[in-house]
């Protein structure tokens, strides 16, 4: 038996301890103490139910359930719970043993990927290994000890496996440190064999009274910002990356202030889309792959490059293509060391909201050079005019001067249906976006200032988390006059529309515009781009009318699908619109911003009427050999693309 110091223990099942001690859990950060984990979603299975699912009953007054329908779209839901919440809370997320465990996989992924907290319990086969092989039982013979639940050990933070009652007194505390760790957060999966979950213990007592756990702020050392002032004021040609660290942060109104006093340049990469607040000569825009073409070749000429909270992936690089002056040196403030060195930068290791104040002190009366600032501001104006052009949805798009493109009804493209989202959108609004041409559009032209705010997830870029993370954000900001929009296209939408039965079931308001672009547009975009074909990607019935069980299966090149998204959403439970016009789309909007439940919006946008490139190189190798395409010139442009790859560091 353990005890506590008071000596006085309460028997409880595993599960039962598990419950309670989550629910005692809090987090402070500035002063501000929270519940850690203030609900429970999930889906029972047998591997849950009489553990997890019985403990869940009988303490739902400390601990909130949610009934979900998929258990991945329930860990996108936590996540975008904490990345609104500034990773100051989550949600714990159950599942059975088997396919209900491996399918929260993805979501621990997205979570650590885009170090964001994220408590998992997923059921586990018996630990007393008397049954023989159970149900959904990997049952490896030269293994026996692996289960379906080892492959969270590659994408969490923190993984550990209860296969005793006494365990939890040190697996539970380890779980929180690493959910309240700046450093270290992302997915937390405690796995609970199923046996284990009922088993009975004498726990003590004060394991379960109420415990804070401090979210700090690493301050940061003098001389590594006076190193940064430095390299600024040495520098000619500056420019700053945010990234999402500095959302996380909350660092939003110091990187402005730091812009406003120095002009020094700012831009964006998805996480840190709305890192600035306000608009101003310092603000650049997005900057990659998917970012401005003219804050990339202000990028393409900097001698510094200045990059806070971001990991720098190669769609802010472009493959590491970007940064093609050849003296540019690198500085970086970030809280993680392994993201801070990237590119060999100079780095203050330290809490983006305390270095940006510390940086802009160390500053004083520092201004960036007189004819970069005339460079930065040309780049404003020569982009500013071309993204209102193509977000303007009421200068009718030319379809008869693109007979290339497929015709359908629709008359918008997916620019202008943005546009229509901008003009709509007002402060405390929030729009999701994570896989596919939305959040790359988003990424481009969307204006974040204002409180108008821009949760783009694109460090795992997966589709299906933007529908339930939208709920997520909805439940972190109850706030009735703040709107919350998935924005997603067709593909997404049939991947995983689920959640909306759960959102109509709790009667969480929240809104998702579909762009109906028929298939994954933007990889056929960049099928065109690498092999000059398409194949496999927009939604089209197989040729002939044939069928893969025919003995001469066609191509997936014949007609549009027929799918009736509106019907499919209503059947689901949602508020449901089909606008076709700018005015219709204006319509929509305004008639279901205050609807007490979930909204659909579908409006059908033109395919292949992209916004304009970037103008930056992405690796992505095509194939040196191919019997049906020539791939000759495409593999010159992409030699090309490789001779500017740069190692820095």
């Amino acid at each position: 038996m353990v005890q506590g110091t008071s000596g006085r223990t309460v028997r409880l099942t595993v599960a039962q301890a598990t419950v309670r001690y989550v629910a005692a859990q809090h987090s402070v950060a500035d002063g501000e103490r929270r519940r850690f984990v203030p609900a429970a979603l999930g889906i029972f299975g047998h591997g849950n139910v009489a553990g997890l699912g019985q403990a869940l009953a009988e303490h739902a007054d400390r601990l909130p359930f949610v009934q979900g329908r998929n258990e991945q779209a329930l860990g996108h839901m936590a996540t975008g719970f904490a990345k609104a919440s500034k990773r100051r809370q989550t949600l714990a997320v159950t599942a059975s043993i088997g396919p209900g465990a491996t399918n929260l996989v993805t979501a621990a992924a997205l979570a650590t990927v885009n170090r964001i907290p994220l408590l998992l319990f997923p059921g586990d086969t018996y630990a007393t290994r008397r049954q023989g092989p159970v149900l959904q039982q990997l049952d490896l013979p030269g293994t026996p000890d692996v289960t379906a639940n080892d492959t969270f050990r590659p994408v969490s933070r923190f993984f550990d496996r209860i296969t005793r009652p006494e365990q939890l007194l040190t697996a539970l505390p380890q779980a929180f440190r690493v959910l309240a760790s700046a450093e270290e957060t992302g997915a937390v999966v405690v796995s609970l064999p199923q046996d284990v979950q009922s088993h009975a213990f004498d726990f003590p007592v004060e394991f379960f009274e109420e415990r804070d756990w401090v979210i700090r702020r690493r301050v940061p050392d003098a001389p590594e910002v006076a190193r940064v002032a430095e390299l600024i004021r040495a520098a000619e040609r500056p420019l700053v990356i945010a990234g999402g660290g500095v959302i996380y942060s909350d660092a939003q109104a110091e990187l402005t202030a730091l812009g406003k006093q120095t002009l020094l340049p700012v831009s964006e990469t998805f996480g840190g889309k709305g890192a600035i607040t306000e608009d101003g000569p310092w603000s650049v825009f997005g900057i990659g792959l998917e970012g401005s073409p003219t804050t990339n070749r202000l990028a393409e000429r900097a001698d510094l490059i200045v990059h806070i909270g971001t990991r720098l992936t190669d769609f802010a690089t472009a493959s590491q293509s970007l940064f093609a002056n050849p003296d540019v040196r690198f500085a970086s403030i970030n809280v993680v060391e392994h993201d801070a060195v990237k590119q060999g930068a100079a780095a203050v290791l330290a809490d983006a909201k305390l270095a940006l104040e510390a940086l802009t002190a160390e500053l004083g009366d520092y201004r960036i050079p007189a004819a970069w600032a005339v460079d930065v501001q040309a780049a404003r104006a020569a982009w500013v005019p071309v993204r209102d052009a193509a977000l303007d949805p009421d200068t009718r798009f030319p379809k008869e001067q693109h007979p290339e493109l497929p015709q359908t009804d629709a008359v918008l493209t997916q620019g202008q249906l943005i546009g229509l989202m901008q003009q709509h959108a007002r402060p405390g609004d929030t729009i999701v976006a994570a896989a596919g041409g939305p959040p790359g559009d988003l990424q481009k032209v969307w204006d974040a200032t204002g409180a108008r705010h821009a949760h783009l997830e694109f460090g795992f870029s997966c589709m299906g988390y933007e529908l339930p993370a939208a709920m997520g954000v909805r439940v972190a900001d109850p706030d009735p006059s703040h709107r919350v929009t998935a924005f997603i296209g067709d593909g997404t939408f049939v991947m995983m529309p689920t959640e909306i039965v759960t959102a109509a079931q709790e009667g969480i308001p929240f809104t998702v515009v579909i762009s109906e672009n028929h298939g994954y547009q933007v990889i056929r975009r960049l099928q065109m781009w690498r092999t000059g074909e398409h194949f496999g990607n927009e939604f089209r019935y197989r040729e002939g009318g044939g069928s893969l069980a025919g003995a001469d299966a066609g191509r997936l090149e014949g007609e549009y699908l027929r799918i009736d998204l509106a019907q499919v959403a209503a059947g689901l439970g949602a508020e449901v619109r089909r606008p076709t016009t700018a005015d219709e789309v204006r319509a929509a909007l305004d008639e279901t911003r205050d609807v007490p439940g979930p909204v659909v919006i579908v409006v059908p946008t033109i395919p292949h009427a992209d916004l304009p490139a970037s103008e930056v190189w992405w690796d992505v190798s095509p194939a040196e050999v191919w019997e049906r395409v020539d791939t000759s010139e495409k593999l010159v442009e992409y030699g090309e693309g490789l001779a500017l790859q740069r190692w820095h560091g």
